[in-house]
């Protein structure tokens, strides 16, 4: 969020001991006259009652609903209401959310970028859907609103970025189908609203993703996010940077928008006409309402200067199409820019009418929570078993294994008899839970998962994360000579990866390298690494250490990483998870963070970003993973050549000719002028094999490559498809993909256009290939 974010938080955070209230709400039936209003007749259309209300309103109160603590205007029985509620990982200390008498606490799952690592779109919509439930349980009891800022589905462009742990990953397939899955569980807005209400739908919460557009920068080199103008071409803006947001409103439906604090281009994003109103409502449909990042109206005059006084930032944002202020600039400002005649009751009106439906159609006017859908939801629902469960699994299929020499996991019970457990995160519990956490129902920390396996032995190595200087590191050592395996937890924490703290270095802080190191050589037994922390590290010193056995990386894993640990590391869960982003050496850094472009430059001598695009050596690459045992592929179903025929004559074609297909080609007729080129799609079929030992949960990744007559700058390989399956050992499935060639097989041309070309393309998962000839494109 923004700087008031942080003054905000610790206020959250100093209510932790407040008494659950009963939540507030318009239109009780025991307000007398007040029932009567058509704003309260839940018969009547969403948007007759919408309009009605706003009729009601004068100037000032319409102004004061503009800002995230919206006022209550008791003359109309309207209560006041937070917008501004976090639930990234489970909901979160934020201003709307209080922890304390019935509700202490709330199910902390893993951080963003571990469970994006189980590429498992089932667990993104089950996640989603636990928090909702608790979320709308806390909103039952008084605890919180019902608006949640969440999911936050940022390109991570650069490995050094603070918040890269919220996201997704670096890729925008990857990206947009978290969102859209997280969307849609939080929402779970399949009942429309009323029969009489066409396209909308009731709301368990209102999800919004996050931040629009091109917003991946902190703090660094004297840069800041509130005055960053990011300098991003046509090209990357359609191809990578946008798409997961496109997705979020197409296909999630999210009724929440949020515009980042960065300029683009030269204009801030809250106040970019082109983005708020011509992309994101005329172009992708988008119902909803749009907030800015919290103080960012501000920056508009304050900061940036680019409006020339603050009245024109009211009025510059509010045209462009942003609703809500999240900050008071907007009550310290609108009622004097609305008297020079800079806004008018069209632009309150607009925002207005966005707001107090997404209010709606959560049902905040239709009387008592209670009576409503979700209104049994309660203190029982909140931490209940299933959910920490569910916390448990999540942190499992996200786990990767990096390396694994020799079979040296999983441990064996019957020979590790005691286990050295060192390191500054091996007994970590809110080093656990990365940014933007609430209160979790409980801790497991890696030590006391391992404790539930084998007797350990323990020494943390370091005094901090920071680990500034070495002298724990001798004990460490002593500690690890007494034991039959050493498992040494490092990495990083919030201190080191953070909201506003972009980093420095991407190798392990302080003297963490020098302690596993020294532990390494003192020992014969098998040393596991596992690093804990959002962003890449570069680990390739323990990587080529052939006394290091095993590696794994285990993010930010939520209030049962412990358990998951321990389970991994000792067989009870395969691992199957893949790492969302690329690992990059520490020499990266030298590469500027300002630098938005994803394609390398050959000239300059800067190699790109992302796996879609760098061409540089690696730590790790985007997509590895290990398992205790061994998938292999087989493409089953699928045509060597594509055909797509177009002609002006339809008349001449029968039904059965628009699309035919023989065992090894496909071809479609389409008009000339038909632009609907997403109605080509065939049927993929892939064959999955376990030949190992291990039952697992297993990733398949579908990639493609395209053809070399592609337009410049395409990327060397996209991600287009995943699923995420069980096999046990020795067995075989059969995955199912529809392949829709100008979606997943057309590439980005500089002006921002997207062609599907011709050519040979080529199909592959794991280090088995396909090619699909395309021939005869006119489109």
């Amino acid at each position: 969020m923004a700087s008031i974010a942080v003054v905000l938080v610790l206020q959250a955070l100093l209510c932790v001991t407040a008494l659950s209230a009963q939540p507030q709400y318009a239109c009780n039936p025991n307000s007398g006259s007040i029932q009567s209003y058509a704003f309260c007749n839940t018969s009547l259309d969403l948007t007759d009652r919408v309009r009605d209300l706003i009729s009601r309103l004068t100037v000032q109160e319409k102004i004061l609903q503009l800002v995230n603590n919206a006022s209550a205007i008791p003359r109309l029985g309207i209560t006041s209401y937070e917008w501004w509620q976090e639930a990234l990982h489970g909901i979160a200390y934020s201003p709307g959310v209080q922890f304390g008498g019935n509700v202490p606490s709330a199910t902390s799952f893993p951080q963003t970028i571990l469970t994006a690592a189980s590429f498992n779109t089932t667990l993104f919509y089950r996640i989603a859907q636990a928090i909702s439930t608790e979320g709308r349980a806390m909103y039952n009891l008084g605890n919180s609103g019902a608006t949640f800022w969440s999911p936050n589905i940022n390109i991570y462009r650069d490995p050094r970025w603070g918040r890269g742990q919220e996201t997704p990953g670096e890729d925008p397939v990857l990206s947009g189908t978290y969102g859209i899955n997280f969307v849609r569980g939080l929402q779970e807005d399949n009942e429309p609203y009323s029969d009489t209400n066409a396209g909308l739908s009731r709301l368990k919460v209102s999800a919004l993703c996050k931040h629009f557009t091109a917003y991946d920068l902190e703090s660094w080199n004297g840069a800041e996010r509130y005055n960053f103008n990011a300098l991003v071409t046509q090209q990357d803006l359609m191809d990578t940077y946008n798409p997961p947001f496109q997705s979020c409103v197409q296909e999630g439906h999210v009724s929440g928008i949020m515009c980042s604090y960065n300029r683009f281009n030269g204009v801030p994003n809250c106040a970019n006409s082109n983005f708020l109103t011509s992309t994101l409502r005329n172009d992708w449909g988008f119902i909803g309402y749009i907030v800015s990042d919290c103080d960012a109206v501000s920056l508009i005059y304050d900061v940036t200067k680019y409006a020339s006084s603050p009245e024109d930032a009211v009025a510059d944002v509010l045209k462009a199409g942003m609703d809500l202020n999240c900050g008071s600039y907007m009550t310290q400002h609108a009622q004097t820019a609305y008297q020079a005649g800079k806004i008018n009751d069209f632009d309150l009106d607009r925002a207005l009418t966005n707001l107090f439906t997404v209010r709606m159609r959560l049902g905040l006017f239709d009387g008592d929570p209670k009576t409503q859908p979700y209104g049994t939801l309660g203190k029982s629902d909140i931490c209940s078993d299933e959910h920490q469960q569910l916390a448990l699994e999540a942190a499992c299929q996200g786990i990767v294994l990096l390396k694994n020499e020799g079979r040296s996991l999983p441990l064996s019970q019957g020979s590790v008899k005691t286990l050295a457990v060192i390191g500054p995160n091996a007994n970590a519990t809110i080093n656990m839970l990365g940014n933007y956490h609430g209160n979790p129902c409980k801790y497991v920390t890696p030590l006391q998962g391992l404790q539930i396996y084998v007797s350990t032995v323990f020494s943390p190595g370091c005094a901090s994360v920071a680990c500034p200087d070495d002298h724990l590191i001798s004990a460490a050592v002593d500690t690890a000579t007494k034991a039959d395996a050493v498992v040494l937890v490092v990495g990083l924490d919030i201190t080191q990866e953070t909201e506003t703290l972009d980093r420095t270095s991407l190798l392990l802080p302080g003297q963490q390298q020098q302690l596993i190191t020294r532990v390494a050589s003192a020992v014969k037994v098998p040393v596991i690494l596992v690093i804990m922390c959002g962003g890449p590290v570069d680990i390739l010193f323990a990587k080529d250490d052939s006394r290091i056995s095993s590696i794994l990386w285990v993010g930010y894993p939520g209030e049962a990483g412990g358990v998951a640990i321990s389970q991994v590391l000792f067989g009870h869960y395969n691992p199957g998870g893949r790492l969302p982003v690329t690992w990059y050496p520490e020499n990266f850094t030298k590469i500027s963070m300002l630098d938005m472009n994803m394609r390398p430059n050959t000239s300059t001598g800067y190699p790109g970003r992302t796996h879609r695009f760098y061409t540089g050596p690696t730590v790790f690459q985007f997509g590895e993973g290990l398992s205790y045992s061994s998938f292999q592929y087989n493409f089953t179903s699928a045509p060597r050549q594509l055909n797509v025929i177009t002609s002006s004559n339809q008349s001449s074609w029968s039904e059965s000719q628009k699309s035919s297909h023989t065992r090894n080609a496909y071809s479609f007729f389409l008009q000339a002028e038909d632009s609907r080129c997403e109605v080509l799609q065939f049927p993929l079929k892939i064959t999955v094999s376990n030949r190992g030992p291990h039952a697992g949960s297993h990733s398949v990744l579908l990639y493609h490559t395209p053809p070399k007559s592609s337009p410049t700058g395409s990327p060397k390989q996209q991600l287009i498809e995943f699923t995420r399956l069980h096999l046990e050992a020795g067995s075989e499935t059969s995955v199912a993909f529809t392949i829709r060639p100008c979606n997943h097989l057309s590439t980005v041309r500089k002006d921002g256009s997207r062609v599907f070309h011709g050519g040979m393309h080529t199909l592959s998962v794991g280090d088995v290939h396909h090619h699909l000839r395309v021939m005869q494109v006119h489109w």
